[in-house]
């Protein structure tokens, strides 16, 4: 898988996804968070998000990915960049029929790692898959998805229906990882 200490590495499981972290939050003071990314073949990406008051850039390093951002699609090829500017719905996705690797930034850092670390937990402990199967892994991302509000919000479906989920979540007694 990747080199590196296993504390730094986020295996998000049949996602078709993992990440090693090169520079944490702390790593930088805050200023951004950045991963190595690696998306399988046919990995079909997030749902579509926009990052209110942070930028996110996908550098590729190998691959070709495929990337919508503002409602357009584009192809980034390995030594080519997209920067998302905060705000801008987007999302990627791998159907090259390639492995893709990239350098994934989030721009300030925020509390975007924790939020990835949070999924990581949830994928690891069996209580979350990627995309979510069955109300209970709907109910557990949308909770997540509530929570930073900062770092993410989902555009479509609407963080409206995310937020009800993440209700009937807390009411049926879900807990998030710290």
């Amino acid at each position: 898988m990747a080199s590196g200490t296993a504390d730094r590495v986020l295996d998000f499981g049949t996602s078709g996804m993992w990440w090693e972290i090169t520079r944490t939050t702390a790593d930088t003071g805050g200023a951004y968070f950045e991963a190595v990314n690696v998306l399988r073949v046919g990995f079909g990406g997030p749902p579509l998000h926009a990052h209110p008051t942070a930028e996110e850039t996908y550098a590729v390093t190998e691959g070709e990915l495929d990337v919508c951002v503002g409602g357009a699609w584009r192809k980034v090829r390995a030594g080519e960049a997209v920067t998302v500017a905060a705000g801008t719905p987007h999302t990627l996705r791998n159907t090259s029929g390639a492995e893709v690797r990239l350098l994934n930034t989030h721009k300030p850092a925020l509390a975007f790692e924790r939020f990835f670390r949070r999924m990581h937990a949830m994928i690891a402990a069996g209580e979350l898959s990627l995309p979510p199967r069955g109300p209970g892994a709907l109910l557990r991302i949308s909770m997540l998805f509530n929570d930073h509000p900062r770092e993410i919000v989902s555009v479509k479906p609407p963080r409206a229906v995310l937020a009800a989920l993440a209700r009937v979540g807390r009411l049926v007694g879900y807990k998030l990882p710290s």
